[in-house]
């Protein structure tokens, strides 16, 4: 079934059910455009095979970036690079979409020291600062963000955007009782706390026109006592779908429980354990009419042909193999491979590493694709987590320097 092509509801194609799933690139130039080498990137990936690619977190407001080298797709950006990014990525035959995103309370102090957030409830990890409850009138600006870079992408020649509504960022911690502790209309019931993520939905379904790919992401659970349920997730689902989203993402957790990133070592020998959120997903999937997409953990077709033959998915998302391997969807679905590169199975346990050691890896390893045109597999795991952080560091102070020139 993973070779199957699959229509969206708004009209769209899939050629088969493989997608690369979202991922932080951190590629872009001190303006937040694609550099030449993402772009050749996407050009790879434009022809691995995947039915569809959706980029990394792609900020709609600079002041609340992911990481200092985003992507950032507002009026700001280049329409040229843009555009080029679309063409790159769309290449071989591909659908591709834009992720959208507002990272809210989870923007690193070193880039915002005051973040808007739907509260001023902190994130309890270091290096954040302070967030700042976002007003009625600043809450309409971010939605008008979310619309201005849906049109941005149609422009650009996308097929269509990802709203991000998971992994802790503003649309997520909005839907989180937890973090979430106004008193006004976006805060308190379920409808409440869902209404920002619904009212960007709709804007940018306006903004987009009804051919448009609109795909949401949501967590299954925050996995955090007093966060979003399962129970939540599946209500939200529904209300998404009466908004007219073509396809939701499932995924889970946030920076402070990083479910999403997890890393066990060992092979996994169940479709329960390879794909992490399946039966989250499963229920979800019982409850919709809509394609449904999950993403963290597949490798092996063979649980990919057993999650879409049990109507636990429509589409399988997959990220880390696209870094090792930019080409291996056409190998699976040629059937020369029986699995999609999994390093991380080798690797030692995670509480064994320093923390976060494992997804920097994996950072570094895609940042070396956009830079030098491969990965180095070989690459010990703490040295490609210490580059990353160099990476990171080198990567703010070019920022910070570039918003100091501009303001002068």
């Amino acid at each position: 079934m993973i070779d199957r092509p699959l229509r969206l509801p708004n009209g769209a194609r899939l050629e088969n059910r493989i997608v690369k799933s979202a991922m932080s690139e951190a590629l872009a130039d001190a303006r937040n455009d694609p550099t030449e080498g993402m772009l050749a990137l996407y050009k790879r990936w434009g022809q691995s095979g995947a039915a569809l690619l959706i980029t990394g977190n792609t900020p709609v407001d600079r002041n609340h970036l992911e990481h200092a080298a985003n992507v950032v797709l507002d009026e700001r950006s280049d329409p040229e690079k843009t555009r080029r990014l679309a063409a790159a990525a769309k290449s071989g035959g591909a659908l591709a979409l834009v992720q959208i995103a507002h990272s809210g309370r989870q923007t690193p102090e070193a880039l915002n020291d005051r973040p808007l957030s739907i509260s001023d409830t902190a994130l309890e990890l270091p290096g954040y600062g302070a967030p700042r409850m976002a007003s009625e009138d600043e809450l309409q600006a971010i939605i008008l963000r979310f619309a201005t870079a849906a049109r941005l992408a149609r422009t650009a020649g996308f097929d269509g955007v990802e709203v991000h509504g998971a992994h802790g960022y503003l649309l997520s911690s909005a839907l989180s009782p937890r973090i979430n502790t106004r008193k006004d209309r976006w805060g308190g019931s379920l409808v409440n706390r869902s209404r920002l993520l619904r009212e960007v939905i709709r804007a940018v379904r306006a903004a987009g026109g009804a051919d448009f790919v609109v795909a949401a992401k949501l967590n299954s659970s925050d996995f955090q006592k007093g966060g979003f349920t399962p129970e939540e997730s599946i209500e939200t689902a529904r209300m998404l779908e009466r908004e007219g989203v073509d396809f939701l993402e499932i995924s889970g957790g946030t920076f402070e429980t990083p479910v999403a990133y997890q890393h066990k070592a060992g092979k996994p020998s169940t479709a329960a354990r390879e794909a992490y959120f399946l039966d989250y997903a499963r229920d979800i999937k019982k409850a919709l009419g809509i394609p449904v997409m999950v993403t963290g953990g597949f490798r092996s077709a063979a649980v990919m042909r057993q999650a879409l033959s049990e109507d636990a998915t429509d589409l399988i998302g997959m990220g880390r193999p696209f870094i090792l391997d930019p080409a291996f969807p056409r190998k699976l679905l040629a059937g020369d491979i029986a699995a999609a590169p999994a390093p991380e199975r080798d690797f030692p346990p995670a509480e064994a590493l320093p923390r976060g050691a494992v997804l920097n890896w994996f950072c570094h390893q895609l940042a070396l694709q956009g830079t030098e045109g491969k990965a180095e597999a070989g690459l010990p795991i703490t040295t490609g987590h210490e580059r990353y952080l160099g990476r990171i560091a080198s990567s703010t102070a070019r920022l910070l320097a570039a918003r100091a020139a501009a303001s002068c």
